[in-house]
């Protein structure tokens, strides 16, 4: 494959995701649906556009494939987990947050340039939006003590989606900036 195409191709997975990223900001105003439903869903198509473009990466694909293949699982998890089960949610969400984090911080010490600001900057952001699921926990313990699980609580979660969606996308419209740049290699080993 041409490196045109790779680039185009990568172009196109971020600016799916950052798109998807609107669908998930946008779901906490979405009434009548299934929270965890189009939450899971919107993990698992970000999942999904990340382990193809992933697949389009050179040395750090393993990396990017991971990280698509812990966000899949994750929304597969959280589609098929009801709303009345909340912390199993939230757990999912950390976990997946962790997960893709520490991935993507291991794959930035591969990169070099841009690409590694742009790997560092996702990871930071998953990282930095799971401590503060972590530390939400506490006032969401109260909140379901007292009212129970709610489909807008749940629906709150997209906007940690939302954000770690759009530092994702950006990443990749990075990533395919350089591949269509011919005297610059995105993926590096040290």
């Amino acid at each position: 494959m041409s490196d045109r195409t790779r680039a185009i191709l990568i172009r196109v997975a971020g600016i799916a995701i950052i798109a998807l990223s609107a669908g998930a900001a946008l779901l906490p105003a979405a009434n009548g649906l299934e929270a965890s439903q189009v939450l899971g869903s919107l993990l698992f198509a970000g999942g999904a556009i990340e382990l193809a473009a992933g697949a389009l990466r050179r040395t750090t694909s393993p990396f990017a494939i991971a990280a698509g293949s812990v966000t899949v699982l994750a929304g597969l998890l959280v589609f098929i987990n009801p709303t009345a089960h909340f912390f199993p949610n939230v757990t999912l969400v950390v976990a997946w947050l962790v997960l893709r984090g520490v991935i993507l911080a291991i794959a930035s010490r591969r990169t070099g340039g841009s690409v590694r600001l742009w790997t560092s900057l996702s990871a930071g952001m998953d990282l930095l939006l799971a401590a503060l699921l972590i530390a939400g926990l506490s006032i969401a313990t109260i909140v379901v003590s007292l009212f129970g699980p709610t489909a807008p609580l749940l629906a709150g979660f997209a906007w940690f989606v939302a954000a770690s969606f759009v530092v994702n996308g950006l990443l990749l419209l990075e990533v395919a900036n350089c591949e269509r740049n011919s005297d610059f290699v995105p993926d590096r080993t040290r």
